[in-house]
This record gives C-alpha cells, sequence and structure tokens, in this order.
C-alpha cells in the first residue's frame, strides 16, 4: 500500500520510467507465452521448445537490468534524513524499491497476458480478434500454471535483482583530510580477455556439426548454439572493459596540461567510471551484435529474414540497454548535484561545465564507437 501511495505523488518523470519497465516487462511476458504456445501447438518439438525458451533469457536480462536501474534512480526508496524514525529504515526502504519494482513488472506481465489471449481469440470485442490463433495455437487449451509460472519470472527476479543492489552496505570511515584518489577499475584485463574468448568461440562455432542449431523465437533458425554462447562472453568481456576504457578516456583528458575544463571533464568521468562505464559496455556489445546481424542477413534478399517474434526481443534488448545507459547517465548527473552547485557559487562560468560535459561526451563516442564497429566486424568475418 506505501508503495502505491508513493507511486501515486510521484514526479511525472519516475512515473515514466516506471511505465517503461512495465512496458518492456509486457514485451518478455508475451515473449514467454509465445513460446509456451509453440511449445503447445509442437508438442513433438520439445528440445526446440526449450531452446525458443533460451533465446528470451537475452530480452529478461535487459528489461531486468533496466529495472535495477529505475530502482536505484527512485528518489522515493532513497534514504532521507528523518525517514528511520519513521520505521523506513535502509532495510525497508530496499524492501519497498523491490516491492516497487515487481508492481510495475506485474502490471506488464498481466498487460502482457490479455494481449496474448486477445490475439489468441480468447476474448473478444476488439479489433485483431483472433489475429494471431494460428501461430499462437488458439486450437488447443492453453496451461494456465505454466503461463502464470513464465510471467512471474519478470517480476520476480526484477524484484529480487533491485533487492540486492540496494541491499544496505556497512559505511566504510574516510579521511576528510586529504582528497581520496580515484579507484581505476580492476576488470579491463579481464574484460578483453573475455571478449577475445567470445569472438574465438564465434568462429569456432561457425565451423561446428550440421544440426546444431538455436531456434530463435521467430523465423531465423539457423543460429548454431555456439554463436550464442559466444555473443554472450562477448557480451561479458564488454560489460567489464567498459568501466576500464570510461576511466582511461578521463585520465587522457587531464593528462597533460589540463585547463579548468579538461581538468574538470576528465576527473568526472574517472569518478563515474564505475556507474556508466558498464552499461555504456552492453550498449557497445549489443549494437556490435545488431550491426553483425544485420551484416549476415540483411544482404540475403529476404532468404532468411528476421520474424516478427525475433524482431521484438531485439528491439526490446536494445531499448532496454540504452534506457539503463540514459538511467545511469541521469543517476550520475543527480550524484554529483552538490559539487555542480559549489563551483557555480564559487564562480564558475555555466559555458565551462557545458564544455566539459561535451568534452565528456566526445571522448566516450570517440573510444566506443570504433570499438563497437571493430568487434562487429571481427563478429561478421567468420561467417
Amino acid at each position: 500500500m506505501l508503495a502505491l501511495r508513493l507511486a501515486r505523488g510521484a514526479h511525472p518523470l519516475v512515473l515514466l520510467r516506471r511505465l517503461l519497465v512495465a512496458a518492456a516487462s509486457a514485451g518478455v511476458g508475451f515473449l514467454l507465452l509465445c513460446t509456451l504456445g509453440y511449445a503447445v501447438g509442437h508438442p513433438a518439438h520439445s528440445t526446440g521448445s526449450a531452446l525458443r525458451l533460451l533465446w528470451c533469457l537475452a530480452p529478461l536480462a535487459a528489461t531486468v537490468h533496466f529495472a535495477v536501474a529505475v530502482a536505484r534512480t527512485d528518489p522515493s526508496t532513497s534514504p532521507r534524513a528523518g525517514l528511520s524514525g519513521a520505521g523506513l529504515g535502509p532495510v525497508r526502504l530496499t524492501a519497498l524499491a523491490a516491492v516497487s519494482t515487481a508492481v510495475s513488472c506485474t502490471l506488464g506481465s498481466a498487460v502482457a497476458l490479455l494481449f496474448y489471449l486477445h490475439l489468441r481469440g480468447d476474448l473478444t470485442g476488439l479489433p485483431f480478434d483472433g489475429a494471431g490463433a494460428e501461430l499462437l495455437a488458439a486450437g488447443r487449451p492453453m496451461p494456465v500454471a505454466a503461463a502464470l509460472t513464465l510471467l512471474c519470472l519478470v517480476p520476480l527476479t526484477a524484484a529480487a535483482a533491485s533487492a540486492l543492489a540496494l541491499r544496505p552496505r556497512p559505511v566504510k570511515p574516510t579521511d576528510d583530510t586529504a582528497a581520496a584518489p580515484h579507484r581505476a577499475p580492476t576488470g579491463l584485463p579481464w574484460g578483453v580477455a573475455l571478449t577475445a574468448a567470445g569472438l574465438a568461440v564465434e568462429a569456432y562455432a561457425n565451423r561446428g556439426a550440421p544440426g546444431a542449431a538455436l531456434p530463435l523465437p521467430g523465423r531465423l533458425d539457423v543460429v548454431p548454439a555456439g554463436v550464442l554462447a559466444g555473443w554472450a562472453l562477448t557480451a561479458l568481456g564488454l560489460a567489464l572493459v567498459g568501466p576500464g576504457l570510461t576511466y582511461l578516456c578521463g585520465w587522457v583528458i587531464q593528462s597533460i596540461r589540463p585547463g579548468a575544463m579538461r581538468l574538470l571533464a576528465g576527473r568526472v568521468l574517472m569518478d563515474e567510471a564505475h556507474r556508466i562505464g558498464r552499461p555504456l559496455g552492453v550498449v557497445c556489445a549489443v549494437a556490435s551484435g545488431a550491426i553483425a546481424a544485420s551484416t549476415l542477413y540483411g544482404g540475403d534478399g529476404g532468404a532468411r529474414p528476421f520474424g516478427p517474434l525475433t524482431g521484438l526481443g531485439a528491439a526490446l534488448v536494445m531499448s532496454c540497454t540504452v534506457a539503463t545507459l540514459l538511467t545511469a547517465a541521469l543517476e550520475a548527473k543527480h550524484a554529483r548535484t552538490s559539487t555542480t552547485k559549489a563551483l557555480l557559487r564559487l564562480g564558475a562560468p555555466t559555458q565551462t561545465l557545458r564544455g566539459a560535459a561535451t568534452l565528456r561526451t566526445i571522448a566516450l563516442l570517440t573510444v566506443f564507437v570504433p570499438l563497437t564497429w571493430a568487434v562487429a566486424g571481427l563478429a561478421a568475418l567468420p561467417f
């Protein structure tokens, strides 16, 4: 009840982020139900149904990642003075964030169920009644328990991930007499190794045995299972590489005789490397996968087109990763609000702050755009 009261009085931008989480949850729920419909309509293809279900893990992971990012930036669940006296300590606020995330995702799952039943023809009175009856096995009864189990995956996973990410941590004592140095991310070597291993697995999977295919939940069903495993390793590697590259960008900007603008831009990048580097690396991985897929299958003249469900899954992954990056950038902006106000009180020109933000953006694009194209080219080269 408290979560609903806070949601009703929240800022419109906060409500928009929660609605976006609900929309992503609805898309994943619909993909899961379509996979269930395929399993019901093709009882002899149990292996293919299980493999199609595995393909839904990518949009599920992207949606959970986005839901956690939204929960981290929710002002209603951030610690404030006086809340502990009212019984809302760190543990209660963490539980409140998990419940709010579960409510948003449950709303999306409910919308997915209604839309699925409508396309099957079980709900009438609206346009496009039964438009997907053949695809969704309308002639067979839908297993209610299995459908509810699949629909509960997103709310439960997102709530558990939000509770884990926002759990109270012990505060380490700091020395206020000296400025603490920026801690460099330590995952850069591991990220490079995982990215190279993923590209090697993708190249090796291209010469795998025929029949080792992992069908997509659409019409594209010729991708070897090793390619998916290799792409997952590459994505994990780029996620680990992102903070290190972001830190290096900031170090290079303010390394040699920096002025005020370069010094500010570099220090901010080094300070925010952990916060924005990982979602930036994930976006790089998703973009490189999309470029490689369009390179491989875009010029086939329709021989192996992407199906509607495959397109929905890809759209969910790309939109959720980009939204997560924007949410992390917004969180970083709010985190340095006090620093920005202090600089303005000291007389720092507004143009300097804007120039530093522009310089940070240009530095990140200069590094991550070529990296994305290089990874995409290397991933598509063996095919």
